[in-house]
């Protein structure tokens, strides 16, 4: 089973997204398994306070090493063969080869920030740094749920057809997916290519061939 643990100052951002579609057909088959733990109870002062001011001045507040690390600690305490990763925009760029990599580990766990980011102190605690992509969230909240879902649906068992994650964009020598079309044969006067209604299996291949690397090209992916 794959196991994922989100360490959050939000635990219920996760509810709804994991009780619908590909997710939760995983959750209920037995194939994940989802954790959220409140980063707020592992606060050491009576009024639970998980933020503070940055030392040397500056505006927005930070979050404090004893909360993060104390639920770091327990993440790694629960499964010890967890992989953490804290999401932040430093991190390296996360993409479908990565998804690959902690695939295969069966084992993760996301960490979420929020204010101006993490007392520096906190990267000592994890495996590794996640960035979702050259811009700023209100938290690593949604970003965490963009790599679960990522994640999730390349699992085996989890979607319709095996072949599906195989054929993704960035799956294969990091190109994109080709152009897909379905019925009706003809929408507003455009027409479904007549290579695709050939029943010529090799040129169809060509073409999408011809089409992905077209369309990677164009997005100077290739």
């Amino acid at each position: 089973m794959f196991h994922a643990q989100i360490l959050t100052l939000f635990p219920e951002f996760f509810t709804s997204p994991l009780a619908c579609s590909i997710p939760k057909r995983a959750i209920e088959a037995g194939l994940a398994q989802v954790d959220c733990l409140q980063i707020r109870d592992f606060s050491t002062d009576k009024h639970h306070n998980v933020d503070d001011k940055p030392y040397g001045g500056g505006p927005g507040m930070l979050m404090k090493a004893e909360p993060v690390v104390g639920s770091i600690r327990e993440a790694r305490k629960r499964d010890p063969q967890t992989h953490v990763v804290m999401l932040t925009p430093s991190g390296v760029p996360f993409n479908q080869a990565k998804a690959l990599e902690y695939v295969e580990k069966r084992h993760i766990t996301l960490l979420c920030g929020r204010y101006e980011g993490f007392d520096e102190r906190i990267c000592d605690e994890v495996d590794e740094q996640l960035s979702l992509g050259d811009y700023v969230l209100s938290g690593g909240e949604p970003a965490a749920l963009s790599v679960l879902d990522a994640l999730i649906r390349l699992l085996p068992g989890v979607l319709g057809s095996p072949e599906s994650a195989l054929l993704d964009s960035f799956t294969e020598e990091g190109m994109l997916d080709w152009p897909h079309y379905t019925r009706p044969e003809i929408f507003e006067g455009k027409s479904v290519p007549k290579v695709l209604l050939s029943g010529d299996h090799a040129k169809i291949d060509a073409w999408r061939k011809e089409q992905a690397a077209i369309r990677s090209k164009s997005r100077h992916l290739s």
